[in-house]
């Protein structure tokens, strides 16, 4: 009941930037962390950036600076700006959400959900 749908990735060359969005929609009753991970082939997926709901964020040492994360909270949306960007850059982005997709029992219930990623190539 919870989906989670990127847009923005492409190419780019070198010292470009791009946006990426990620809009959470279903039924969602609450949203503790919103991040991006990518996987470049051959390598294990790795966070690139998250930010939490109290908008505390956190950032891979090798985006630090060229990144930035933010969060729109009334769009359930999730962004990522990405300037510099460098041929290492290269990978399939994957918006992350922690979610509480089920309110039983008076309790909530919590699960990760990922989107189905969206290609970023840096190449000039």
């Amino acid at each position: 009941q919870v989906q989670l749908v990127e847009s923005g990735g492409g190419l780019a060359q070198p010292g470009g930037s791009l946006r990426l969005s990620c809009a959470a929609s279903g039924t969602i009753f609450s949203i503790k962390v919103m991040g991006w991970y990518r996987q470049a082939p051959g390598k294990q997926r790795e966070l690139v950036a998250s930010m939490s709901s109290d908008t505390s964020t956190n950032y891979a040492d090798s985006v630090q600076g060229r990144f930035t994360i933010s969060r729109d909270n009334a769009r359930n949306t999730v962004y990522l700006q990405m300037n510099s960007l460098k041929p290492e850059d290269t990978a399939v982005y994957y918006c992350k959400a922690d979610g509480a997709h089920t309110y039983y029992g008076g309790k909530y219930y919590w699960e990760d959900y990922w989107g189905q990623g969206t290609q970023v190539t840096v190449s000039s």
